[in-house]
């Protein structure tokens, strides 16, 4: 198991769960959140990161174009 709680796996559909983790993958999780994740999987995402810190890391994640003017809006 991913160590992920359930209600986050279904996010990452595609990926072996069994190799997926946050402290091998926590950039990978976070951009997959962000894109597509709902209040649930946000906020367990800020239970494990700092709102500053993913304001000051949103330039370096993949998001597409609605997620990253949604988030840089959230965040700031």
């Amino acid at each position: 198991m991913s160590g992920l709680p359930g209600y986050v796996t279904k996010y990452f559909w595609g990926d072996d769960l069994n190799e997926l983790s946050w402290e091998t993958n926590s950039k990978y999780i976070t951009e997959t959140i962000l894109n597509h994740g709902n209040a649930g999987s946000v906020s367990w995402l800020l239970s494990l990161v700092e709102k500053k810190k993913l304001a000051d890391d949103l330039d370096t994640y993949k998001l597409n174009a609605k997620s990253a003017n949604f988030w840089k809006i959230y965040l700031s």
